[in-house]
């Protein structure tokens, strides 16, 4: 496979399979007049429809629409931080949205795409594609809007609910006081999470011989591997926590939940405290 996706990042390599020219998503929250006390970035994975690429989806293909859940989550997020005002926070709100199609443009499996970073990472896996367009919206709001804390939502990951079902999302984060800070938020808007562990001695999982890194660990701790990728794309000194919200985002019976958007909401307002 060839260097692709260089100078625009890895969103729009992800996209190029789909009809529907991806989008880069980012709204901008500040009360006017107010004391920003401080500035977060928000994430949400964007993937509008996923049949998997060409390592295409064997199963639940007609549910694929619920992959925006974590966008979904973000945007309404940021309408209830618009329609309540809180004071003293910043807030950035990014989604990288994009279809995962299938044509003659498509990523296929030994491509090798560039990150908005630099950094270059060797496609094992065309559906392990939600991770790759996370990657340059992380980098966007650590860089780009110099955030001070961010977090990321997605429904990255069918071993995340392999571990906690369909009632909990998974929290990685290797700072102590944001893990504090989310599991309160969750237990007063009742968007039920559980810390998972960083294990650092996986990422020799995501190695690769000809980039940077892969896009996919190995058959075991899958929602981890995903995870120690994500915050290759984030300053280490930063406070970053990824939640896996594949789970609870989908109610068989009722459909899409809007799980995630009360937590953002709440996390959001209580930064300007």
């Amino acid at each position: 496979g060839g260097v692709r996706g260089e100078g625009d990042g890895i969103v729009f390599g992800c996209g190029w399979g789909g009809d529907t020219k991806p989008k880069f998503i980012h709204l901008t929250y500040r009360l006017m007049g107010g004391d920003d006390k401080k500035r977060v970035g928000i994430v949400g994975k964007g993937l509008l429809f996923d049949t998997g690429g060409y390592n295409i989806k064997t199963g639940m293909m007609e549910l694929m629409k619920f992959d925006c859940g974590g966008a979904a989550a973000v945007l309404g997020a940021a309408r209830a931080i618009g329609a309540t005002k809180p004071d003293g926070v910043e807030a950035h709100f990014v989604v990288a949205a994009c279809e995962n199609m299938i044509n003659d443009r498509a990523v296929v499996p030994s491509d090798i795409l560039t990150a908005s970073n630099g950094k270059t990472i060797e496609v094992l896996n065309t559906d392990a594609e939600g991770r790759l367009t996370l990657a340059d919206a992380l980098v966007f709001v650590d860089e780009e809007c110099e955030c001070e804390s961010i977090i990321e939502l997605s429904t990255l990951t069918g071993a995340c609910m392999v571990s906690l079902g369909k009632k909990i999302c998974g929290v990685w984060t290797d700072d102590d006081d944001l893990a504090k800070d989310l599991e309160g938020v969750s237990k007063v808007t009742g968007d039920k999470s559980w810390r998972m562990p960083l294990e650092k001695e996986y990422k020799e999982l995501l190695k690769s011989k000809i980039a940077d890194m892969t896009n996919l660990g190995g058959p075991y701790g899958g929602a981890i591997t995903a995870g120690l990728f994500l915050t290759e794309f984030v300053n280490k000194k930063k406070p970053f926590a990824h939640i896996d919200i594949a789970g609870p985002v989908w109610d068989d019976k009722a459909g899409a939940t809007g799980f995630g958007a009360k937590l953002v909401t709440e996390w959001v307002r209580r930064q300007g405290e």
